[in-house]
């Protein structure tokens, strides 16, 4: 976006809005008529208002392209964008994408307001593109390729604004293809809008904005560009601040007495929840989920002067219950999955839900997703180099997650916690297991193990090594209903997919020869009880119909470090996910917990 008229500073032929390409042309106005046309003496220079707005635009829009790159380079299919992890930033990325592109939007509109009131509109005008069918010198040519630059790059802009605030919102599926395609279309540009500069003036019309010029005494300095856009680049950007948080929604968690608290087995029957107003939430970017990637998610919340009840009903068009299951072959079992090793499955995993609560409102679930392959330089990466959870400033986030066949359908919700990243121990440093950073389980224990021997990336593709098996292999697969492999296919009511401690021993060569080649046996074991402070949050859940109804208690307060006490004001962020492991659906404004 380069000034390349030649012509003495004012507000004639020789002023230049952001990123003008046209290249010589008559007066835009009347008034710039008045001022005096004198060509300007030693290297071109550029007006400072146009400097000022070009490199704003510029360093705003970098910043936007590159943290939307880095959260490209985060999705499953993801190529381009992650072919450049090494030079894509890392860490809290949400803050800075939004904010950069805010910055856009205002830069967009003081452009429009400075083109209007410096009479600079017939610069980018595509009537110059008609030297194409003239006889002209190159140069003209030039100047009509960048002003048809110029369209293509505001088409882009406001195709990237739009998307961009319909993802904000939470409208996801194709509006993500539409937004990355923009992004695209904006890196080709910069690339094509150097090249067309320099060949229109060389090495000086790139140099012009690194050199700003006083702006002559015309008539049209009256009418005040920069000042009249820059301030309406402020009175947009406070607007936009003040719509969204005007806009945001939230859940009202109704009070009740104490002998109207709801039956959690009855989940939405229950009467009480007719007192409530439902909050719908759009997520969206997930895997599977029918291939959209997206669910609507239906909250509600009721409490008593000690708990806290939430009803949650999602969309999910499977009901997956079997995790990473276990498949006898003549060499010996086999786990089904396509990147287990890596904390990374896509394919063969049960159905999840989480619930995060922080005091915090900031991006990015309260500032705590961390994106990128390492964003903790020092630290051990995730194994799947798609970044960590935690928080910077010691502060704590709490997080409840529903696992269907790791205590879900057994009325438990895990309860979690994000905070100061941990110190790792030796296997996590040899990158042999999975390093969490500052996402765990509360102190106690969860009931829930796995029945094989945990392997590094790259392991898991031949025969494992089972830790338990059935007593009956007979009965075992008579509870997992029809087995079904196919990424469409709902795992049948009531299946089990998982074992009971009492229904297994440990793994013998005798009873595995006694087990057919083909048998499949869950890959999750359920041994002991929830403990401590891990088994705050009781869950009853089912599926029907497309749709995961779940209902969810705890104390409101339940005096532990690693517990936030449920009070008006806490931020929310739900997710979830379709038979995957991490790849859950997001949404980017808060709900708000208001307690009545």
């Amino acid at each position: 976006m380069v000034d390349q008229s030649g012509i003495e500073p004012g507000f004639g032929r020789r002023f230049h809005p952001l990123g003008d390409g046209s290249g010589p042309g008559p007066a835009a106005s009347g008034a710039a008529r008045s001022g005096p046309l004198r060509r300007p003496a030693g290297p071109p220079r550029s007006d400072t208002g146009t400097i000022v707005l070009h490199w704003t635009m510029t360093i705003a829009m970098l910043v936007s392209l590159f943290t939307g790159l880095r959260i490209s380079a985060d999705a499953e299919n993801s190529v381009f964008a992650k072919s450049l992890n090494a030079i894509l930033p890392q860490g809290e990325i949400w803050t800075p994408h939004i904010l950069s592109a805010l910055t856009v939007i205002v830069c967009s509109f003081a452009y429009a307001i400075y083109l209007s009131r410096s009479g600079l509109g017939r610069r980018v005008s595509l009537k110059r593109t008609r030297v194409f069918g003239l006889e002209a010198a190159p140069k003209l040519y030039w100047g009509a390729v960048n002003v048809i630059l110029h369209w293509i790059l505001f088409a882009a802009v406001v195709t990237l604004l739009g998307s961009g605030v319909a993802l904000y919102l939470g409208y996801g599926g194709p509006v993500v293809t539409i937004h990355y395609t923009a992004c695209l279309v904006v890196l080709g540009y910069i690339v094509a809008h150097v090249f067309a500069h320099t060949m229109y003036g060389g090495l000086g019309q790139l140099l012009r904005l690194f050199r700003p010029a006083p702006i002559a005494k015309t008539a049209a300095l009256k009418e005040r560009p920069l000042a009249i856009a820059a301030l309406v680049g402020v009175v947009v950007a406070g607007g936009a601040a003040a719509l969204d948080h005007a806009t945001g929604e939230t859940v009202t968690s109704v009070r009740i007495a104490a002998n109207e608290a709801p039956d959690r087995e009855k989940l939405l029957e229950d009467p009480v929840w007719r007192r409530t107003r439902p909050v719908f939430v759009k997520t969206m970017q997930g895997a599977n989920l029918g291939g959209t990637g997206t669910s609507m998610v239906e909250i509600r919340s009721v409490h008593d002067d000690a708990r806290i009840w939430f009803a949650f009903r999602w969309e999910d068009p499977t009901r997956s219950i079997k995790r990473i299951p276990l498949v006898k072959h003549a060499d010996g079992w086999h786990m089904m999955h396509n990147k287990a090793d890596i904390a990374d499955e896509t394919a063969h995993y049960e159905d999840k839900f989480a619930v995060l609560f922080s005091k915090s409102a900031g991006f990015g679930s309260g500032g705590t997703t961390h994106l990128g392959p390492n964003p903790l330089p020092g630290l051990p990466s995730a194994l799947n180099k798609r970044g960590s959870h935690y928080t910077t400033d010691g502060s704590l986030a709490d997080m409840w997650q529903w696992k269907a066949s790791r205590g879900g359908l057994l009325g438990y919700m895990d309860d979690m916690w994000f905070s100061t990243p941990v110190a790792p121990n030796a296997d996590q440093i040899a990158g042999k297991t999975r390093y969490q950073a500052g996402y765990d389980g509360d102190k106690g224990r969860a009931f829930y193990v796995y029945n094989f021997v945990v392997e590094p990336p790259g392991g898991f593709r031949g025969p494992i090594q089972v830790k338990r098996l059935p007593i009956d292999w007979k009965k075992t697969t008579a509870k997992l209903g029809k087995v079904d492999f196919a990424d469409d296919a709902s795992d049948d009511e009531g299946s089990q997919w998982w074992m009971f401690e009492d229904e297994s021993v440990p793994y013998s060569k005798e009873l595995d020869d006694q087990i057919p080649v083909g048998t499949v046996i869950p890959a999750v074991l359920i041994m002991g009880k929830y403990e401590g402070s891990r088994a705050d949050v009781r869950a009853s859940a089912r599926w029907r119909d497309g749709h995961w109804t779940l209902v969810a208690t705890r104390a409101l307060d339940t005096h532990d470090a690693q517990d936030l006490p449920m009070e008006s004001g806490l931020a929310m962020w739900v997710s979830v996910f379709d038979h995957t492991q991490t790849r859950h659906t997001r949404h980017m404004r808060p709900v708000t917990l208001e307690m009545r």
